[in-house]
């Protein structure tokens, strides 16, 4: 997948020269490149903001350096362009899947206020991270980007495989324990150490409804128990 990034601040992204995301840049599956809004500016001080019309606190990001750095990206990436903005629907993993399969994307990163009405001409989609505020967009654009990028099929290993993680299917993830076998006096269950694989199937299955049940009730309405986990509840359920 090729990715650009556009933002004022490109060195917030070295992250990204690391871990999974390091080796999958250095192997060629994933091409990210980073272009700074401010070698767009015709400003000679380099500027990219400005005071909003009608008043108000803050700076607005300008449209003519944003706008031009766009067209300057669209020329190598024909991506759709994804504004990391409040207005967008909230990020999730149904979305990062959806995006996985993108051949290419354009990230765009606001700052300060918000940007000039007039981009929005050239964004295809606007995505928030969530129901609060950040500085700016560069700390929305690391998490998606990381989500998005994991699963692209030769990304992670099958040691590292994404299948059973959290909000893959829907539902949290079960709990995972490795050794020693008993620590300070809690020890690991006795099914996981039973060498019976559709019993340890089954605990996780369990397991996982339970916690998203606790933890995550809004989750578990969403999801649509199939006849065989409704099965495994009561199979458990009945033991207790």
């Amino acid at each position: 997948m090729k990715i650009s990034i556009l933002t004022l601040f490109p060195d917030m992204f070295n992250v990204f020269n690391h871990s999974i995301m390091g080796r999958a840049i250095t192997n060629k599956i994933i091409d990210l490149e980073l272009f700074d809004i401010r070698d767009f500016t015709l400003d000679k001080h380099r500027k990219v903001d400005d005071y909003p019309y009608g008043g108000g606190a803050g700076m607005v990001m300008a449209a003519q350096p944003v706008v031009d750095c766009i067209k300057h990206v669209k020329k190598k990436n024909k991506g759709k362009v994804i504004f990391l903005g409040p207005r967008g629907k909230t990020f999730n993993q149904n979305m990062a899947k959806d995006l996985s399969s993108e051949e290419e994307l354009i990230f765009l990163c606001g700052h300060y206020e918000g940007i000039d009405e007039r981009i929005y001409e050239y964004i295809d989609e606007e995505i928030s991270l969530g129901d609060f505020v950040l500085t700016g967009g560069e700390a929305a654009c690391i998490p998606i980007v990381d989500c998005i990028c994991r699963l692209i099929p030769g990304v992670l290993s099958n040691s590292e495989s994404f299948k059973d993680e959290s909000f893959y299917d829907g539902l949290l993830e079960y709990p995972q324990y490795t050794r020693p076998l008993n620590y300070e006096g809690m020890k690991v269950p006795e099914i996981l150490m039973s060498g019976h694989h559709e019993n340890i199937r089954k605990w996780r299955k369990y397991k996982s409804i339970e916690i998203t049940e606790q933890r995550r009730p809004d989750l578990l309405e969403k999801y649509q128990l199939s006849a065989e986990e409704k099965k495994i509840i009561k199979e458990f359920r009945d033991k207790l």
